[in-house]
């Protein structure tokens, strides 16, 4: 197994940073960008002029919505950096894309640090415009475009709607019930009240999920994900300097992107699944570790239906069996088999498109977790999307 047919084997993670995180904060989202941005590169002991890559996700798409009010060109204006290489992942594999393609860019050589970024205003946004946060919506009027085309003219104007297809498919083919699914958000919400930085840290009872409102059927207010104004922001290292910075590398060990077919306006099946299974497939061929060696999982939770499709894609769980593993809590608990979302995932400590998962397994692997640290945390999965998807096992190394 070559570096050359694995180019995540010659890169780690050297450090993290994120902003302050609320509904909505009072920072404008440049100044949350750089904080995020200086407390990664000091994180890894670096300066900004030891940056010589920068990725973003999916760039500057400010229409109103918050969804990424500052891109790449204010980043590096701000940071007074001078990148050699510099990518925004528009389209495509989406809120992975920058993660896979600064790993590219430093195996080829274009760069030995890249710094990675993602900024969101969704809560401002939802505060000027209410309807801010559904497809298509914010300041403007413009047409929907891309994948929005397959929804939004049929009344599918929140992806809760479409998610939704997915949690009944669910429940129609393996039974899911109010209660396991309930299960994930409870859990996110215990988790939440040990992370400072959360957004929604009041625990919930599983009798108050079933007492939220519902969405889209049998998606429930606290299935969905909390929009937030906040920045996080990772670095990534070659691999062969990562042991001279601040921090143990955390090594990637294996990289896998795939797609949704529904983010292409296409889909073929009983929506039981995502149709994302080819990722875990990849992700396992390309190591010796199994499922059964994570220490954790920080599974993509724009709504809690995404935590049954990732645990299933990523063979943690046979198909049909995500339900009834969490099934009360017990086993994605911090003492549990498998714990899950430790930060409160993006259901109660915030929406980050899956970047605050990458940041908390990296406090994870490196104890930094306050009281909500896994004992001997050494390797772990993190998942990202449910459109443009991939996921990557990560490693703590000695």
């Amino acid at each position: 197994m070559s570096a050359t047919e694995h180019p995540e084997r010659l890169v780690s993670i050297t450090g993290v940073g994120q902003s302050g995180v609320g509904r909505p904060m009072p920072l404008s989202p440049l100044k949350l960008t750089v904080d995020a941005c200086v407390a990664a590169i000091a994180d890894a002991g670096l300066t900004p002029a030891d940056i010589d890559g920068l990725a973003t996700y999916p760039g500057a798409h400010n229409t109103g919505d918050g969804y990424s009010p500052i891109g790449a060109v204010e980043t590096v204006a701000a940071l007074g950096l001078q990148p050699k290489w510099m990518a925004a992942s528009i389209e495509g594999h989406s809120h992975m894309g920058s993660v896979a393609m600064a790993v590219h860019a430093i195996a080829s050589g274009a760069c030995r640090h890249v710094l990675i970024f993602r900024t969101v205003a969704q809560a401002s946004a939802r505060a000027r415009v209410h309807h801010a946060g559904v497809l298509g919506g914010g300041d403007t009027e413009a047409r929907v475009w891309g994948w929005q085309q397959w929804s939004v003219p049929f009344g599918a104007l929140s992806t809760a709607t479409l998610f939704a297809l997915y949690a009944q498919g669910y429940r129609d083919k393996y039974g899911l019930t109010d209660e396991q699914l309930g299960a994930i958000a409870v859990n996110g919400r215990t988790m939440a009240g040990l992370n400072p930085n959360a957004v929604y840290r009041k625990p919930i009872t599983i009798e108050d999920y079933l007492a939220g409102r519902m969405i889209s059927t049998p998606l429930r207010i606290f299935d969905c994900d909390a929009f937030v104004d906040g920045s996080t922001a990772i670095v990534l290292s070659r691999r062969d300097i990562a042991a001279d910075l601040r921090q143990p590398p955390l090594d990637f060990e294996a990289l896998a992107l795939g797609m949704n077919p529904i983010g292409m306006g296409a889909y073929v099946g009983d929506f039981s699944h995502m149709g994302i299974n080819d990722v875990g497939e990849a992700i396992w061929s390309k190591t010796d570790l199994k499922p059964k060696d994570m220490d954790f999982a920080q599974l993509y939770d724009g709504f809690s239906i995404h935590v049954l499709m990732w645990l299933e894609a990523l063979q943690l769980c046979g198909p049909g069996e995500a339900a009834s593993f969490v099934e009360g809590g017990k086993r994605i608990g911090l003492d549990g088999e498998l714990p899950l979302n430790t930060s409160g995932g993006q259901l109660s400590a915030g929406r980050f498109h899956g970047f605050g998962h990458i940041y908390e397994a990296c406090l994870q692997l490196w104890g930094r977790a306050g009281e909500r640290q896994i004992k001997d945390a050494e390797v772990g999965i993190v998942s990202n999307g449910g459109f443009g998807v991939g996921a990557f096992v990560l490693r703590r190394r000695d």
